[in-house]
C-alpha cells in the first residue's frame, strides 16, 4: 500500500477513460471488491485507535425518517408497530416492522450504486443485474462476483482515523455566504486551506468527512419547507471535475463521506474527460471516478453538527471512525451506523 500509483501513473485500462485504478488492489489473481477500503491496514487501524483519547463518542448517522419526501424519487421511512397483545403471541411487547430505501438518509454508497455510464460498468468491471443483486434466501455472494458492502464484514467492518473538514465553520470565519440549496461549489483548493485553517494533517488511508450543513438545514424545516429545499434541484458540494478526481486519489482516502445529498455539488456539469448529455444526473462526474473507477466508497447525508462541536472543543480534527454497514447481499447502499471516537 506503500507504493500506490498516483492518478497520473495508473496503467491504462483497455476501453475506460484514464484514471481508471482497476487492478490496483486485486490479489492471488482475484478481483478485489473492497476498492480503497484495502488501505484500512493493521497499521492504520493500529494508529487511527491511537486517536481516541478522551473517551468520548458522537453518532453520524441522521434519523432514518429525517426527510418527510427524500430527493431523486426515492421510498421515505414506513415505520410499523406491532402489539404483541395483537398477534397469536399475546404478551405485553412490540416488534418493528421497518421499510425504506437505503438512499434515504444517512448512507454509505456501494461500488455498485453507480456505474460509469459509457461502458455500463461499476467497479473492477462489475455488472450485475436486479436480479443478481437482489437478497433472496440463500443468495449470498460466496465467490465476491460483486463489490457490495456485506464483504466488509469479513475484514471486520469499517475502523479508521476519520478527519473532518469543517467547511461551514471555515466559511464562517471567512464571511463567505453560501445555501446549502444552491449549486455552490467546494473545490479542492478550499479543501486545502480548510486543513491548513484547522491545522489538520491528510494521510493515506484517510476517511475524509466534508461538513456543509445540509442535514442540518434541512433536518430543521417542515414538510412544505423541505420540498422547497429540495424543489430547487441544487445542492452544495464538492466541484465534480476530473482535476477534483485526481485530487482525491491522490490523497489516496480509504473512502469519502459529506453531509450533502450527493457529495458532489448539484446540478452536475459534464467532465471534458467522461461523456455526458449536460443537465443530467448521469453527469455526476465524482461518483463514476470514485465508485467505478477508484473503488471510493462514498457517504451521503450523514449528520455532522455534534462532530463539528466536539472537534472545535478540543481544536483536534482527527479521531477514530467506526461503521458498520448492513450485512446484506447485494447492499447498494446501508445505513452506516457510524460513530466517532475521541
Amino acid at each position: 500500500m506503500s507504493k500506490l500509483p498516483d492518478f497520473d501513473s495508473l496503467p491504462a485500462v483497455q476501453g475506460m477513460p484514464k484514471g481508471c485504478a482497476w487492478g490496483v488492489f486485486d490479489k492471488d489473481g482475484k478481483k478485489d471488491v473492497y476498492g480503497c477500503f484495502n488501505l484500512l491496514t493493521p497499521d492504520v487501524v493500529k494508529a487511527a485507535i491511537a486517536e481516541a483519547k478522551e473517551g468520548v463518542s458522537v453518532s453520524l448517522n441522521w434519523p432514518i425518517g429525517a426527510i418527510k419526501t427524500p430527493g431523486f424519487g426515492r421510498k421515505g421511512l414506513v415505520h410499523k408497530v406491532i402489539d404483541f397483545n395483537d398477534s397469536p403471541l399475546q404478551v405485553h411487547g412490540f416488534d418493528d416492522e421497518l421499510e425504506f430505501n437505503t438512499q434515504c438518509s444517512s448512507q454509505w454508497d456501494s461500488l455498485c450504486h453507480f456505474k460509469h455510464q459509457d461502458s455500463a460498468l461499476g467497479y473492477n468491471g462489475a455488472k450485475g443485474s436486479v436480479k443478481e443483486l437482489t437478497q433472496d434466501f440463500g443468495n449470498v455472494d460466496k465467490k465476491k462476483t460483486f463489490p457490495t458492502l456485506e464483504h466488509l464484514h469479513e475484514r471486520g467492518g469499517i475502523v479508521g482515523r476519520g478527519v473532518l473538514l469543517d467547511y461551514r465553520a471555515y466559511a464562517e470565519a471567512k464571511g463567505i455566504k453560501y445555501s446549502c440549496f444552491d449549486n455552490h461549489a467546494i473545490t479542492t483548493s478550499v479543501l486545502d486551506d480548510v486543513a491548513k485553517h484547522q491545522g489538520t494533517e491528510l494521510k493515506q488511508g484517510d476517511i475524509l468527512i466534508i461538513r456543509s450543513g445540509f442535514t442540518e438545514d434541512l433536518g430543521d424545516a417542515g414538510e412544505e419547507e423541505q420540498a422547497q429545499m429540495l424543489g430547487t434541484h441544487k445542492a452544495v458540494g464538492v466541484e465534480g471535475t476530473g482535476e477534483a478526481a485526481k485530487w482525491f486519489w491522490n490523497h489516496h482516502f480509504a473512502a469519502v463521506v459529506g453531509d450533502t445529498i450527493a457529495f458532489e455539488v448539484l446540478p452536475a456539469v459534464p467532465a471534458k474527460e467522461l461523456s455526458g448529455k449536460g443537465g443530467t444526473i448521469g453527469d455526476l462526474v465524482l461518483h463514476q471516478y470514485f465508485l467505478s473507477f477508484f473503488g471510493l466508497n462514498i457517504g451521503e447525508l450523514w449528520y455532522l453538527k455534534g462532530l463539528a462541536e466536539q472537534c472545535a472543543k478540543l481544536k483536534r480534527y482527527s479521531f477514530l471512525l467506526t461503521s458498520v454497514p448492513l450485512n446484506v447481499h447485494g447492499s447498494i447502499g446501508s445505513p452506516p451506523n457510524a460513530l466517532a471516537i475521541f
